[in-house]
């Protein structure tokens, strides 16, 4: 019997052993500067940061997530064998152990788990709809204040559709269809921003809205929508999916063609195949397919590694993602695993 539980305590050590990879060269300590995220200082000690909050869930004697600081001295010790975090705030804070982490209770001064800044606008405003019919059936624009034909923030707007007293909506405009490259399933419609709205009179199916906030002129047939029902995090907590991902980049939404660190991407992998807010997967560069020379083949390069990516907002069968790391420019079609 005794020698069953050594056996099997052995190999719940081993586990955790190999959850974990300590960063080759990485620091016996480091003290934490302002603009330091939590990502950066995981990515640290660790060849793979995501693996952190695995680890604090296996050290559950630490009871909760503490703060980290400008001016905190983290340094890395061994206990048992295991790696561990000893925080050092100073006299007036004292020395308490932690579990190498990737979590934070949001406070102004406290580091941060990623730079939040760079998704801040798709956390307020960007959004998936699931159907044409979707678009087709929402209110619209009908007509501007003295028959103008743009508006913006201050003017008052007429919409014509089912809409709430005293109801704020977002305003959208229809912008590309995503259909599966793979398998050409519809896969949803991205919504372009345009504005947020009050309605402040119904009159039939005649709403008037002020305009409250734009980020380009409204115009007569753009499409109203509530806002987005879902809590919106200010820390996320990166980890692995729970289901094998295989997909692609389909489209970054603020135009650009080549895709790099902090830029928002949209996969083609959403809720329903497993994907959580918070979820870390590895971008690969599709090998191209040139000529051998020699044998007169065509011949495919193999994909290489080329970044990482979380994913910070589901639909059910899209995903917004934020670039964190490229060892090279990324491209549309090129593929997202797990990492």
């Amino acid at each position: 019997m005794r020698k069953t539980l050594l056996a099997l305590l052995l190999l719940a050590s081993a586990a955790v052993q190999a959850q974990v990879q300590l960063k080759n060269g990485h620091p016996d300590s480091y003290t934490v500067v302002k603009g330091d995220t939590l990502w950066d200082i995981s990515g640290k000690f660790l060849s793979q940061p995501w693996k952190w909050p695995e680890l604090w869930h296996a050290n559950p004697q630490v009871a909760n997530p503490h703060l980290i600081y400008p001016g905190d001295r983290l340094s890395l010790v061994y206990i048992d064998g295991q790696p561990r975090i000893m925080l050092n705030r100073g006299a007036s804070r004292g020395t308490i152990k932690l579990s190498p982490k990737v979590r934070s209770t949001p406070m102004a001064e406290a580091i941060p788990t990623i730079p939040l800044e760079a998704i801040n606008s798709f956390l307020l405003s960007n959004r998936i709809v699931n159907s044409n019919a979707e678009f087709s059936n929402s209110p619209y624009v009908v007509a501007g204040s003295a028959e103008r034909v743009v508006s913006g923030k201050g003017d008052r707007i007429y919409v014509r559709g089912k809409v709430a007293d005293d109801g704020i909506y977002g305003i959208y405009r229809q912008g590309r269809t995503y259909v599966d490259p793979v398998t050409e399933e519809f896969l949803g419609i991205n919504a372009d921003d345009i504005g947020t709205g009050e309605i402040v009179a119904v009159e039939g199916d005649i709403g008037t809205m002020a305009l409250t906030r734009t980020t380009q002129e409204v115009r007569n047939a753009d499409r109203l929508f509530p806002t987005e029902e879902r809590a919106i995090n200010s820390t996320f907590v990166p980890s692995e999916p729970q289901e094998t991902i295989n997909g692609l980049i389909l489209d970054v939404p603020r135009g650009v063609t080549q895709i790099g660190q902090f830029d928002v991407v949209t996969i083609n992998k959403g809720a329903r195949d497993g994907l959580v807010e918070g979820n870390v997967l590895a971008v690969y560069k599709t090998g191209e397919t040139v000529r051998d020379r020699v044998s007169g083949e065509s011949v495919k390069i193999p994909d290489e590694r080329s970044g990482l990516l979380m994913i910070f907002r589901t639909y059910d069968k899209l995903s917004y993602g934020l670039v964190l790391h490229a060892n090279r420019q990324l491209a549309v079609l090129d593929k997202v695993q797990n990492p």
